[in-house]
């Protein structure tokens, strides 16, 4: 299997995500041509913050592998990775991410900071736009569709909490 072959892979994920009603996110991590842990967004389904593609699928890698240190794998995810995620990238000591699209209001990897460009102790290499128009589209299509069955929210102020 080849980089487009894994996002192919976590395009069906991101798809599996978008059926349950979650944004669009999927995630592989590889070891070669091996899988070793996959992740898909289950944000509103975990109710957690916490439930990104990118923090399942390096837990699942690190389940399957038994260890912390994901030194010799390759992430790939659909959406560009944000802070949290670029975070535990840089912990699990990936070498090199591939994304799909980019995230233009919390993308970590150069749309609004490059997190991997910081003096950190591990700087991964990173791919950005395999399968861009793919991805992106997933995206569109799911918040279009979004904003089509959901009426539009009001945002609160500091007045309505008190």
């Amino acid at each position: 299997m080849d980089d487009l072959d894994m996002m192919r892979l976590a395009l069906t994920l991101a798809r599996q995500a978008a059926d349950e009603g979650e944004v669009p996110v999927g995630c592989v991590v590889a070891l070669g041509e091996r899988v070793v842990g996959t992740g898909r967004n289950r944000r509103e389904r975990g109710r957690s913050a916490l439930a990104h593609a990118e923090l399942e699928a390096i837990g699942a890698a690190c389940q399957t592998l038994g260890g912390w240190r994901l030194w010799e794998c390759t992430l790939y995810v659909t959406l560009e990775p944000c802070p949290m995620c670029a975070g535990a990238i840089i912990n699990a000591r990936i070498p090199r991410v591939i994304y799909g699209a980019a995230d233009p209001k919390n993308g970590c990897c150069g749309s609004v900071v490059n997190l991997f460009s910081l003096p950190f102790n591990h700087r991964p290499d990173v791919v950005g736009g395999v399968l861009e128009e793919e991805c992106a589209a997933l995206l569109s299509e799911f918040f279009a569709r979004l904003r089509l069955q959901r009426p539009r929210r009001r945002h609160w102020t500091r007045e309505e909490t008190d």
